[in-house]
């Protein structure tokens, strides 16, 4: 997609462009707005996007609910934002034009955004050549640091995703035994990929049994539950030995949960919801999900199964939502 230019000048030695914002109207409808340009304000950077990932966690949005009013802001849902910082404001410190950023921001759908300085994480140079989503692969790391797995555990991700691929890649590099769980075949063929070292169908086979005779009765250290979901949050608490830890990395958007309290309080659970919200533990994790892919301990770059240009955004939404077999991360692109 071409931004559209006019010749009016502005300070700054920067022409006035028209760029492009997508707005979901009402469930299932997009479109693509414009806006002007402008100089960023002091301590502000105008990032030039060049890729966002799509999120499971967005769905909601894309296919409705009651508590949804639309049309929704310009740009929502993107949240997985990279690009390059095309201008900086006066004061900004942190980056320097011509940077390539990850964005702890939301209302990334567009061609530009203008962001907070503290919300650009640089991207090492090592990492010029490769798409980053900032944000999931920071939230991966995240959750792998609060899940404590060390060495010789045994560690159960239920959910196959984007997410749990990459959890399955941290654990084992952290001397872990992995079994993944999870409904689509394609999902745990990536599991294999990650280097799970058993995968259970949740469809088809009995978890439950599955995991005791892997683990001779005793359950996992560590059970690690991706889907934002009551059914696999329930057999979390059943996979865990006692005194384990259920690790909530899903994102449980829909409404209250039931969970068996007295299982919870028999085994002695430690339950950790790992959700970031403190943006110093963003960045922390971003910039440790950059560290971890030049050292090879985590490796997204066969999970991203689809990508569409920004053009065709309601393709790349209705995919996502369907999610066929064989998807695991989509990306949005910008040319």
């Amino acid at each position: 997609m071409k931004t559209l230019y006019d010749d009016t000048p502005f300070p700054g030695a920067i022409a006035r462009k028209i760029y492009f914002a997508a707005r979901i109207n009402a469930p299932g409808e997009v479109v693509l707005g414009q806006a002007l340009l402008r100089p960023p304000s002091d301590n502000e950077v105008l990032v030039r996007l060049e890729g966002c990932g799509l999120c499971a966690s967005s769905l909601p949005l894309w296919e409705g609910r009651e508590w949804f009013q639309y049309p929704l802001e310009e740009g929502v849902p993107g949240h997985e934002a990279w690009g390059v910082a095309e201008r900086v404001g006066s004061g900004v410190e942190e980056v320097r034009e011509g940077d390539r950023v990850a964005l702890l921001a939301g209302n990334a759908l567009a061609e530009f955004r203008y962001v907070k300085a503290a919300e650009c994480v640089r991207i090492p140079d090592a990492l010029k050549d490769i798409p980053f989503p900032g944000e999931p692969l920071g939230c991966a790391m995240n959750i792998f640091f609060r899940s404590r797995v060390g060495r010789d555990q045994v560690v159960a991700v239920i959910g196959a995703g984007f997410l749990g691929a990459l959890l399955i890649q941290l654990c084992k590099a952290a001397g872990a035994r992995v079994i993944a769980v999870s409904r689509r075949a394609s999902s745990l063929a990536a599991a294999v990929e990650a280097g799970a070292d058993k995968v259970v169908s949740s469809d088809r086979d009995d978890v439950a049994g599955q995991v005791a005779a892997f683990t001779e009765g005793a359950g996992c250290d560590c059970v690690i539950e991706c889907t934002g979901k009551e059914e696999p949050l329930s057999l979390a608490a059943k996979l865990c030995r006692i005194r384990g830890r259920l690790v909530i990395a899903g994102y449980h958007q829909d409404g209250a949960r039931t969970v068996d309290m007295q299982l919870w309080n028999w085994k002695g659970l430690d339950v950790i919801n790992a959700h970031e919200r403190d943006p110093a533990v963003y960045r922390k994790g971003i910039e440790s999900a950059a560290q971890a892919i030049i050292a090879g301990s985590l490796r997204p770059d066969g999970l991203y199964t689809h990508r569409f240009p920004f053009t065709e955004i309601k393709k790349a939404l209705d995919v996502q939502a369907l999610a066929p077999e064989g998807f695991i991360k989509a990306l949005i692109t910008f040319d």
